[in-house]
């Protein structure tokens, strides 16, 4: 599995280029499930030492203070030959061959995203480094943990370190390399107090002692390189750094490995322990530990890819897809939108999805109760209709029955049921606008295009006011007609009764008795329940054929007519879509890449096993 380490290095460097560097984000990250080794310690404890040791090149920028300020991934790569150079994933055709260089180009992109304000950034920066004299490894070096703040610095740059710092340990993933001077006390290493908060048991902590060479006369750091001083579930390593003064006079890595080889095979103290002492032996055990334990995540790492790839494109078809540039593709766009809510809109009127059965609620129960509580038995007390009857006989009394009287009385009654008529259509009118609102909300696609759902919210309710006024129109009409003309046979049927009538010589108040007013009152009423009761049918056919029908028909129809009409600047405006919209679909369409090609290459590593 020689090449599961570049596998992850080629993933690490795809998720840096997406902006997926394990930080929160509401996207899902790839980069904390990958496995990694953090390189942590405090400042002056020998770790930017130990990288160059590792890599045999300085390539390192040096200084007082705070001088790493950005992650560095540092992917190791073996390769056969003699040159040797470096590469960086923010300049990708560019090679470097000259390392004091490379230190030059580390400290100028860390200005580049920091300023120059000496504030630190979690935005890692990618250096691959191709030699001969390395082993196939990754190791990310963090910036080094302080104590306080040099001039320049926020005073709470001592706690964003250790932020930082921490929400790169504590992931499971992450493989922890504490650096720590083996001249201060264990107790008080940076690195070994943080690695125990995260990682309390040493299970993926590597102890690395550096400064061995620099301990008092007459102390040594077996105990510790022994696991008894501080027990680790890994082995300790010492190394032996180059001094400052190596450094200043540039002495060869080579010659420095060769040195340290020297000093742990001839240290009678660590003579025992020479065999897994030293900065190559480090590299070499961290490689293989690396891959061990990138074998052992593999499965649960393509179990991962594929739920999330299920889960970005679940979200991507929610999202709908990108807009289309020319003008027949934004119009039939927005045509298939609209087609949508419609198919919404008329599944709620059927009753496929909730709301359309609060019409029938209008007719079978809202309706009769309002004609009920016209309360009919009071316009027809004896009185009114005593007033009506005698009014409507004029200057001369009737001869045979008071037929005006009779009409006037028939016609107050039936034109009250106008208001509930109209009540009748204007309840449907607010159902139905009601459910446009819920089409609306449950078209996904609007969603996507706020103008669109406003425009089309307001053509369908234009559409509903045109139909609400023909309906009230017709309706009112079915009202009128029942006061125009009088069912003749209706009163046909009524027994006539001549001295029902009373006494013509009588006075004209007082020629008709209460028998004969009540007689009148009851047969006006059954009259006024007779038609009612075929307004309680007809009305409501005539609210669904001018309104529920015409919705169903023609909602959008005069939206339709105007919109083939427009310019392509104007269907512009209508996509107009939400850039927080279009920012995440672009976003999750590249982090579907990301997943997809991750997917490819660990199941070719996996099909090579």
């Amino acid at each position: 599995m020689e090449n599961l380490i570049s596998l992850v290095n080629k993933l690490q460097r795809a998720c840096t280029a997406l902006g997926d560097h394990g930080e929160e984000s509401a996207l899902p990250t790839l980069w904390d499930s990958l496995p990694a080794i953090a390189v942590v310690g405090g400042q002056s404890s020998g770790k930017s030492s130990v990288l160059e040791s590792v890599v045999g090149k300085d390539f390192l920028p040096r200084g007082s203070g705070i001088v790493t300020r950005r992650p560095l991934v540092l992917q190791l790569h073996r390769i056969d030959g003699d040159r040797e150079y470096a590469e960086f994933m923010h300049l990708p055709r560019k090679r470097f061959t000259d390392f004091a260089l490379v230190r030059k180009e580390i400290a100028d992109e860390t200005d580049r995203e920091t300023g120059r304000s000496k504030q630190i950034s979690s935005v890692p920066i990618h250096l691959s480094i191709y030699s001969p004299n390395v082993v196939n490894l990754t190791l990310i070096d963090l910036p080094g943990l302080t104590k306080v703040a040099v001039e320049g610095q926020p005073d709470s740059i001592v706690q964003d370190i250790e932020n930082m710092v921490r929400s790169f340990i504590e992931k499971p993933n992450c493989i922890i390399l504490a650096v720590s001077p083996a001249n201060q006390d264990l107790a008080t290493s940076d690195a070994i107090k943080i690695s125990r908060e995260v990682d309390p048991k040493g299970e993926r902590t590597f102890g690395v002692l550096t400064k061995i060479d620099l301990m008092d006369k007459g102390t040594d750091a077996v105990d510790i390189l022994e696991g008894r001083s501080y027990r680790l579930q890994q082995q300790w390593i010492g190394v032996v750094n180059r001094s400052q003064q190596d450094i200043n006079k540039n002495v060869d890595m080579i010659a420095a490995r060769r040195r340290e080889r020297e000093y742990f095979s001839t240290t009678p103290e660590y003579k025992h322990l020479a065999h897994r002492m030293g900065s190559e032996h480090l590299a070499k055990s961290l490689s293989k530990h690396l891959e061990t334990v990138i074998k052992s995540r593999i499965p649960g790492l393509q179990s991962l890819i594929t739920k999330t790839i299920a889960e970005l494109e679940t979200e991507l078809n929610r999202l709908g897809k990108p807009i289309a540039t020319d003008a027949g593709g934004k119009l039939y766009t927005i045509m298939e939108i609209c087609r949508m809510f419609d198919g919404i809109y008329k599944e709620h009127l059927d009753g496929v999805r909730p709301g359309g059965e609060k019409i029938y609620h209008v007719f079978d129960n809202q309706f009769p109760v309002a004609i009920k509580r016209l309360q009919f038995d009071k316009q027809l007390a004896m009185e009114n209709v005593k007033k009506l009857i005698t009014e409507a006989d004029g200057y001369q009394p009737h001869l045979i029955a008071p037929e005006q009287g009779y009409r006037r009385l028939i016609e107050s009654c039936l034109v009250s049921i106008r208001g509930p008529a109209e009540a009748a259509v204007d309840a449907v009118h607010a159902i139905l606008k009601e459910l446009v609102h819920k089409a609306i909300n449950e078209t996904h696609e609007l969603k996507q295009f706020p103008t669109l759902r406003v425009e089309v919210g307001n053509a369908a309710f234009e559409s509903l006011d045109r139909m609400r006024d023909e309906s009230k129109k017709n309706t009112l009409k079915l009202v009128d007609m029942e006061c125009s003309y009088l069912t003749v046979d209706f009163f046909r049927k009524l027994p006539q009764d001549v001295e029902k009538g009373g006494n013509p010589s009588h006075s004209i108040f007082d020629r008709y008795n209460d028998s004969y007013l009540r007689r009148i009152g009851t047969t006006v009423l059954a009259y006024i329940n007779m038609v009612c009761s075929t307004l309680r049918n007809s009305i409501p056919k005539s609210i669904v054929y001018c309104q529920v029908r015409e919705a169903k028909r023609s909602l959008l129809d005069h939206f339709f007519t105007e919109l083939g009409a427009r310019e392509i600047k104007q269907l512009s405006k209508l996509l107009d879509e939400d850039p927080a919209v279009m920012e995440r679909r672009t976003n999750l369409a590249k982090r579907l890449e990301l997943y997809r090609s991750a997917q490819a290459e660990i199941d070719a590593v996996a099909w090579s096993k």
